[in-house]
């Protein structure tokens, strides 16, 4: 019965990733399955029947970032930032690439992958990671906005167009 989902998170950061604390020191099955979770997370976006919209009230980087381009729709605060940063811990984020590349396109995905710079709200814009970038009092209503838009129309024919996307 549900026509859209949005993805939000509460406090001053949208998603920041794996926990890298969490990650130290374990045995190869578990970043095996940590890994495939994650990539069940993100194909589940896609095989949902309903549109998925991020609501990116903060910052959004690596996994977190991966998650905001894996998402069919997307609109931050103006005060978000994304970034795939990495690399600046010996790291590379193979993971998000995929999406975002998919999302920026190869060059603006390479500058964002081999430099770790964050990427302001305004900027992804323009470079289509999100689809709208508002003042942050003005974020939910944006959201509503844009679901009720999308909730006019049959949930049916929603499901086979976003299916026949993917």
């Amino acid at each position: 019965e549900t026509g859209v989902i949005v993805l939000a998170a509460e406090g001053p950061v949208f998603s920041a990733g794996h926990d890298l604390g969490e990650m130290i020191d374990r045995p190869d099955d578990y970043y095996s399955e940590l890994f495939a979770s994650c990539t069940r997370m993100m194909e589940g976006i896609h095989a949902a029947p309903q549109p998925v919209i991020a609501k990116v009230q903060g910052p959004a980087t690596a996994a977190g970032c991966q998650l905001v381009a894996s998402c069919d729709l997307a609109i931050a605060s103006e005060n978000a930032w994304f970034a795939t940063p990495g690399v600046s811990i010996g790291l590379f984020c193979s993971t998000p690439l995929v999406p975002v590349s998919r999302a920026v396109g190869h060059k603006r995905a390479m500058q964002m992958l081999l430099t770790g710079e964050p990427v302001p709200a305004a900027q992804a814009v323009e470079w289509g990671l999100i689809n709208q970038a508002v003042p942050a009092a003005e974020l939910e209503a944006a959201v509503e906005e844009l679901a009720g838009k999308i909730l006019q129309y049959s949930s049916k024919t929603i499901a086979t167009g976003k299916q026949a996307y993917y």
